[in-house]
């Protein structure tokens, strides 16, 4: 069975000088030991690693590591930032690399086009652009510059990706309000604020009838689902409670989990276990975060492994294969 990796990064180094020099409100902070990482005020952002530039490097690390194909994304802050002009730069820089990639490496290299989300014309444009080239789904933040998903403004963007039928991984950025909450202290950020940033946007999502409007959309919601899969209690009880007048959706909210797909990030077998048990084996994907410095390629591997067979091979690689038409 093959495996493929539907959440792994890269950038460009046309993307990072565009962003030290056009990114605010983002910034390129040189670290102590020498090195770039990129912060939102005092709260760091990401920090890029060898991996992400280069794409040798990427086929190498696949093969030693058993990975058949990385559908590849550019991660937070994504292309929102620097107005509109180097917004779509930024993003056709991106994309057009995954592009030269998947053709320099037929088989092993797909990718998610970046959008610049905030002017949905121009976003709606580059979805085209960018599927004419090829690409194999599209990648969102679970805030565009602090604001929701769900917003009238973007439904464009959201119609044509309906349209299209494709898949749409969602992803973590600092969560608006990180810097008053002092989620730069010990990098709470990441380990908090990304997971409170996916759970408020697809719990929005669901509760707004979200998925009733765009039925043809494949979310995949990164890093195990975040807090989703524990919360399904309380977002059923929620439902129960609230007035019918008030009412968006047409199915229970754990239906809605279980229209989505979720990555195996999770760090921790018992994690991926119980996502498991909550939306399927069938709505899981393999996921690793490679390149970056918290990636869990080895764990990936391992809590994978340590499943019964068939969800094992449902989860590395059948579900992918599926969904993107491999």
């Amino acid at each position: 069975m093959s495996i493929v990796d539907v959440h792994t990064h890269m950038f460009t180094r046309r993307w990072l000088e565009l962003l030290r020099a056009s990114g605010d409100p983002y910034g390129v902070v040189v670290r102590p030991d020498g090195r770039d990482e990129i912060y939102r005020g005092p709260t760091p952002v990401v920090f890029p690693q060898p991996g992400h530039f280069d794409y040798g490097i990427r086929i190498e690390h696949m093969d030693r590591a058993g990975i058949d194909v990385s559908i590849v994304s550019l991660t937070c802050p994504n292309v929102y930032w620097g107005g509109e002009a180097v917004s779509v730069e930024a993003a056709r820089e991106s994309n057009d690399s995954m592009a030269d990639a998947e053709r320099a490496y037929p088989g092993r290299i797909k990718w998610f086009t970046s959008l610049p989300w905030q002017y949905p014309e121009r976003a709606v444009e580059e979805l085209a652009r960018t599927c004419d080239r090829g690409a194999a789904g599209a990648i969102v933040l679970a805030n565009v510059a602090g604001r929701s998903l769900t917003e009238p403004a973007f439904e464009p963007i959201w119609a044509e990706i309906d349209r299209r039928g494709l898949p749409v991984l969602v992803h973590p950025g600092e969560p608006p309000g990180a810097d008053l909450m002092d989620m730069g202290r010990y990098d709470l950020s990441w380990s908090v604020g990304f997971m409170f940033d996916t759970t408020l946007a697809i719990t929005r999502m669901v509760f707004d009838g979200f998925l009733d409007r765009f039925a043809n959309l494949s979310l995949i919601v990164a890093h195990g689902g975040a807090a989703l899969p524990y919360l399904v209690g309380r977002f059923a009880k929620g439902d129960e409670v609230e007035l019918p007048g008030r009412r968006r959706m047409t199915a229970a909210p754990l239906d809605y989990l279980r229209r989505m797909y979720h990555d195996c990030i999770t760090y921790d077998l018992g994690a991926l276990r119980y996502l498991v048990s909550v939306v399927g084996a069938d709505r899981v994907l393999f996921g690793t975060d490679w390149p970056h410095q918290v990636h869990d390629v080895a764990g990936s591997l391992a809590n994978t492994a340590a499943l019964p067979a068939e969800q094992r091979d449902a989860i590395r690689g059948a579900n992918a294969t599926s969904l993107f038409r491999l």
